[in-house]
């Protein structure tokens, strides 16, 4: 039955997603029929959505949107006890939180050191978070879209526009699927309402305060656009959030719908339907093996507890399967939304959702992150290849030179920057270590955790862990900076650079990279410099923890 029930999945995670591809091809391609909406919406902005960009442009506008959204959500959280829709009579955030908050939605990690119903006012969750929901996530899009063309587009072509790619993501793909989602959920129970929290009475005869509010709207985007944000402070797990068994495969389903979809477009885009499926088996193969070490590892449990699942920090209506397909979609997607505590996990599963972040969210990843991001691997894969058999790289005809790799290099550094240089502050400053819950190597799980979801801008942690202190909501928010931008930028660099080259044609002596010996070779790049960089510190965190496990011991 779980066999069949997976089979199912994985169906649907194909098919639904090579439908998408076939769409957005059309979107970022231009629907005449669209065109009026988009120069309407355009022309409003003073932006002429004909003039290409470079490389630089277009990095310098998406920083220049990233940095305006970040001051509008900014001054919103502070200032939302002034400001209307707020029923409940919520106060502005502290000045640290609301920082570490606008940062964490800007940069589409939506890591919630608050608790949304308890912190947050219906203005500042629609016209905030919602707002920025769609065009974080655009945003990622936007650039995807550019690395593409500068990858496949003729030499002397530009970049595309930011403005109009924006535009196109949010009004024609974004939007629409998450109307369809958010109706979906309200259909399964998940309120959708600007009146208060109503107060219950028990059948103890006690009084119980249920909050509510515009909730459906902001979970359909949420998990579309892999953001993860949740309007409750328990996210998925919150029976408002996820009614039900048929919500819960929706949502597991929409966060990954985009990012495979991704895969499938850049074969359209290429001319050459192979060179997406071989990106999209690199990340399936990973992912299954991944999702297969959790699901063994929940379902199993743990045998000093008794037989029977894991099933400590799961919902009922779930259970160990179904949470275990959850946890390794968020954490493979760059989402971070739960729907149980991955801090009641098992020290193996911990062990596969670190490493999903640490190598960089690229096993499908967010939405156009992860294509790109893997775009990153793509390069270096191929340049190894080169250095193996004695011939110039090259990718779909273009030559992988030294400028390339080293901006793919830079990229990739971020990751162990953010990581293990945050991590190693975090876990010596007496201010940073009284948010550990746990003594041993869950403790320094907890830390690792928390900045591998915060420098891969995934946003889901280890639930004991004190993210609201002021050393976190600052260390963490920086970090969320980095991760997300000190991959953008080279990644443009680099998808510019190619766009200078001449394609050479096809011959016998190059190196095909839509074969499974090129998926081979990229996920052993993928697996192999994530092993170099970060299994030391694994073994002392989540490897030591399941070690000290089958001996006995526990902390």
């Amino acid at each position: 039955m779980t066999i069949l029930a997976y089979s199912l999945y994985f169906a649907a995670l194909v098919g639904a997603p090579l439908g998408l591809a076939l769409w957005m091809g059309r979107v970022y391609g231009g629907v005449s029929a669209l065109a009026g909406m988009e120069r309407a919406v355009l022309r409003a902005a003073g932006v002429n959505p004909e003039r290409g960009m470079t490389w630089g442009s277009y990095a310098m506008a998406v920083l220049a949107f990233n940095l305006a959204g970040f001051l509008l959500l900014y001054a919103i959280l502070r200032s939302q006890g002034l400001l209307p829709l707020n029923p409940d009579g919520i106060a502005g955030m502290a000045p640290d939180l609301a920082f570490n908050t606008a940062v964490s939605f800007v940069t589409n990690t939506n890591w919630q050191a608050y608790s949304g119903e308890a912190q947050l006012s219906y203005l500042a969750q629609m016209a905030g978070l919602t707002v920025q929901n769609f065009v974080s996530a655009g945003t990622g899009m936007a650039v995807a879209v550019a690395v593409i063309r500068g990858f496949t587009a003729a030499k002397g072509g530009t970049l595309g526009n930011f403005w109009l790619d924006l535009t196109r993501s949010v009004l024609w793909i974004l939007l629409p699927l998450s109307i369809i989602l958010a109706l979906f959920l309200a259909w399964q129970g998940v309120p959708q309402t600007l009146q208060g929290a109503v107060t219950a009475v028990t059948v103890e005869g006690g009084e119980q305060i249920i909050a509510r509010g515009p909730a459906a709207a902001q979970i359909a985007i949420k998990q579309l656009g892999t953001n993860g944000g949740g309007f409750f402070g328990v996210n998925s797990a919150h029976p408002f959030e996820n009614p039900s068994v048929a919500s819960n495969l929706a949502q597991c389903l929409s966060i990954l719908l985009i990012p495979v979809a991704f895969c499938f477009l850049f074969g359209r885009m290429a001319g050459d339907r192979r060179q997406g499926w071989a990106i999209f088996a690199a990340m399936a193969v990973m992912f299954v093996a991944g999702l297969a070490v959790i699901h063994w590892a929940e379902v199993a449990g743990n045998p000093l507890l008794g037989p029977g699942a894991n099933m400590e920090g799961k919902e009922q209506r779930f259970g160990a399967m179904l949470s275990a397909l959850w946890a390794a979609s968020t954490t493979a997607a760059s989402n971070g939304s739960v729907n149980a505590m991955h801090d009641s996990f098992m020290p193996l599963s911990g062990l596969v959702m670190l490493v999903f972040m640490q190598i960089g969210e690229v096993i499908f990843g967010g939405v156009g992150a992860g294509l790109y991001g893997m775009l990153l691997y793509v390069v270096l894969a191929v340049f190894l290849a080169g250095l193996m058999v004695g011939r110039t790289p090259e990718y779909l005809g273009r030559k992988i030179e030294g400028r390339e790799v080293t901006l793919a290099v830079l990229a990739f550094l971020s990751m162990p920057l953010g990581i293990l240089v945050g991590g190693a502050v975090a876990a010596t400053a007496p201010a940073a270590l009284s948010a550990v819950q746990d003594a041993g190597p869950h403790g320094l799980s907890e830390i690792l955790y928390a900045y591998s979801s915060a420098t891969g801008n995934n946003g889901s942690a280890f639930g004991g862990f004190g993210a609201a202190l002021p050393w976190h909501t600052t260390a963490l928010g920086l970090t969320m900076l980095m991760g997300r931008y000190a991959i953008i930028v080279p990644l443009l660099a680099i998808a510019g650079s190619m766009l200078r080259k001449t394609r050479a044609p096809v011959t016998a002596g190059s190196f095909p990279t839509h074969g499974p010996l090129f998926v081979t070779l990229l996920v052993l790049t993928v697996l192999i410099l994530g092993a170099l960089t970060f299994f030391p510190v694994l073994a002392l965190g989540p490897i030591a923890e399941e070690t000290a496990r089958m001996a006995g011991q526990s902390f």
